[in-house]
């Protein structure tokens, strides 16, 4: 039996013989299985790079919203930071005025509004969860710190209401206009080298800068000696006082009534010192504190 042909016949536009192309039924089978073939993979071709395309710009968009929020967790860990920084030197500044008010000691004001200790047996307690973001313990402390800050403010706000005399008499303002070099406590003697303790603050000035009153009260004595040399001291009333050293001179008289801020003499060299300073000293009952306790203005 005659195999079956299939004839294509080209016929040119321009001058020229026909072409015929004859193919057998099995080769043009083949021919459109071919086709169909290519056509199939061209279709998945095509299928699989639209759906790249789009799952490409679905990673895309995924990438520019996990940098923003990146870049939203840095400026939030920035800004935690600077808060709980800001919440220490607040802390710190609340300690100050605690001491300044008498209420309690800076030993005990280490953590403002934080308890301790066992509260019984049998007693169930929320333990915090250790998946939490680190970042969000962070503001959960800053938070309990603040609200504990928050109430002890409270409480000295409630204590002031009636204490304007008590603040005007307790000192609170740096005896001059100059910089620490020495503070309270343990330190090496700038003469001999020995170990010793400071009773005192040493606020280094400019020779006649003028030395102020660290809060009202009343001349109680002035004198010359060898180590202090020129010394006022003050009574602020209620067994606090204040020693002002080393001045060049008075501007003051025992006896004489002073406002915070009145000028009670001038830095100097007078006594035991290496340089132009003020050393100063609060007294309660007749004991050495840390004046710096008492300070709220910032260096």
């Amino acid at each position: 039996m005659a195999k079956k042909h299939y004839s294509l016949i080209i016929v040119p536009h321009h001058k020229g013989q026909p072409k015929k192309i004859s193919l057998t039924e099995k080769r043009v089978k083949i021919l459109v299985g071919v086709l169909s073939c290519l056509f199939i993979l061209l279709t998945v071709f095509l299928v699989d790079y639209f759906t790249m395309n789009v799952t490409r710009q679905k990673y895309k968009a995924l990438s520019d919203e996990n940098l923003r929020q990146k870049e939203t967790i840095v400026q939030y860990k920035l800004a935690v930071n600077s808060l709980r920084k800001d919440i220490d030197n607040f802390e710190e500044y609340a300690k100050k005025i605690n001491v300044w008010a008498g209420l309690k000691s800076p030993e005990v004001l280490r953590e403002l509004g934080v308890g301790g200790g066992g509260r019984g047996e049998g007693q169930q307690a929320n333990i915090s969860n250790p998946t939490i973001d680190p970042g969000l313990k962070k503001a959960e402390s800053i938070s309990q710190k603040a609200q504990g800050i928050d109430k002890n403010l409270d409480t000295l706000a409630r204590f002031f209401e009636d204490k304007s005399y008590r603040m005007a008499t307790t000192p609170s303002i740096w005896p001059t206009i100059g910089w620490q070099t020495s503070s309270f406590g343990r330190r090496k003697d700038p003469f001999t080298g020995e170990d010793e303790f400071h009773y005192g603050i040493d606020v280094a000035a400019s020779h006649g800068s003028p030395v102020f009153a660290t809060a009202d009260g009343t001349v109680l004595k002035i004198k010359t000696e060898k180590i202090g040399g020129n010394v006022v001291i003050i009574n602020h009333g209620g067994g606090v006082t204040s020693v002002y050293c080393h001045l060049s001179k008075f501007n003051v008289k025992e006896g004489q009534k002073v406002k915070r801020k009145d000028v009670l003499g001038y830095v100097g060299q007078t006594g035991k010192a290496i340089g132009p300073h003020v050393h100063y000293e609060v007294r309660k009952n007749g004991r050495a504190v840390n004046p710096y306790n008492y300070i709220l203005e910032e260096e």
